[in-house]
């Protein structure tokens, strides 16, 4: 660790095996939580690499619960961090890229900069989080729509955020969650706060082995594409890499700002998310759907935006999304019964 931790105090770049090695002894007794703290606030001020956010990534996961795979699953979780207090866009247009026949593995955790996480409000809804691999992968199966916990699938990270709530400043490990899903992607869209950041995470999705994916930056610093102006997008398919400016008008949604999507606490958000899937229109409903529709069309279901935007307006409209959200209910509540 010291020899690592000096090479990157003195701005140095370690390649991916490198940073495999050392990411790895975060898990063990041999490296201690200040040498921890020290060593993921130097790579902050030097600036990671791909290789760096590669080799973390796969230590990582190296860690979590193991999985079969599930073929043509997209995730759409988001960084987080971006202190818009938005309601819960990715967990709402999950429900939606489900019903439009996505397969979606959905991978979040409880609050941390936001009031309400994906886990907080789902587990409001009636879903039970602590379910084994078995069960998310019947879930994916049969229902087409599975939540992947992140504290329970990745048990050995307790440590790594105990340090990080100590430092209480942005790291590595604010921005790779989304990176970490411990199911194998051939899809994903990836919200993220850092504008400078979208194409160097779309190029660690290629190399992490995703076949398409779309890495965004909303209007306003969102890690959700927002209706308020711009969103920059790095769009990855077929192994090339490209960048596009997206303004919500240019695909026939309204403008408005980012205050009008504000959320609340769990029972509030789930109240907005119930009421986007039952087809309420608004600000809440046009964010979903341009979300939705830039996951549809990342997934290949759409020959662009706009069509995946009709696409996501339809598993709305016919009740589809709202079904994927009871369907996954009526199926934890069979958990619950058995006591799992």
């Amino acid at each position: 660790m010291k020899h690592y931790l000096q090479r990157v105090m003195n701005r140095e770049s370690l390649t991916e095996a490198e940073m495999l090695e050392v990411s790895r002894t975060f898990f063990t007794n041999s490296v201690t939580d200040s040498e921890l703290a020290a060593f993921i606030t130097a790579l902050k001020l030097k600036g990671e690499s791909v290789d760096e956010i590669v080799g973390l990534v796969k230590a990582v996961r190296e860690q979590t619960l193991k999985f079969s795979h599930v073929a043509g699953c997209i995730d759409n979780c988001g960084t987080g961090g971006d202190g818009s207090h938005s309601f819960n866009i990715s967990s709402t247009s999950a429900f939606v890229l489900a019903g439009a026949g996505i397969p979606v593995a959905k991978h979040g955790n409880r609050s941390v900069s936001s009031k309400t996480g994906s886990a907080d409000v789902l587990e409001h809804l009636g879903i039970h989080l602590n379910v084994t691999p078995e069960q998310n992968e019947q879930q994916l199966k049969e229902i087409g729509i599975t939540f992947l916990f992140a504290q329970h699938v990745q048990p050995k990270m307790g440590r790594i955020m105990k340090v990080r709530r100590e430092l209480g400043i942005p790291t590595i490990f604010n921005l790779i969650g989304p990176l970490t899903n411990p199911i194998e992607l051939e899809t994903q869209v990836l919200g993220i706060y850092r504008r400078d950041f979208t194409e160097l995470f779309a190029e660690s999705l290629k190399r992490l082995g995703r076949k398409r994916a779309v890495v965004l930056n909303g209007a306003g610093g969102m890690d959700e594409a927002s209706l308020q102006g711009d969103n920059e997008l790095v769009i990855l398919e077929d192994g090339n890499i490209r960048k596009i400016n997206l303004h919500p008008e240019e695909v026939n949604l309204s403008v408005y700002s980012n205050e009008a999507i504000r959320g609340g606490d769990a029972k509030e958000n789930a109240d907005i998310l119930l009421n986007v899937l039952k087809g309420e229109k608004g600000a809440y409903k046009d964010t979903v759907l341009l979300n939705a529709g830039i996951g549809i069309y990342a997934a290949g279901k759409a020959d662009n935006i706009e069509g995946g935007i009709e696409l996501a307006r339809n598993s709305i409209e016919s009740g589809a999304a709202l079904s994927k959200l009871e369907q996954l209910v009526a199926n934890s509540s069979l958990y619950e019964k058995a006591g799992i």
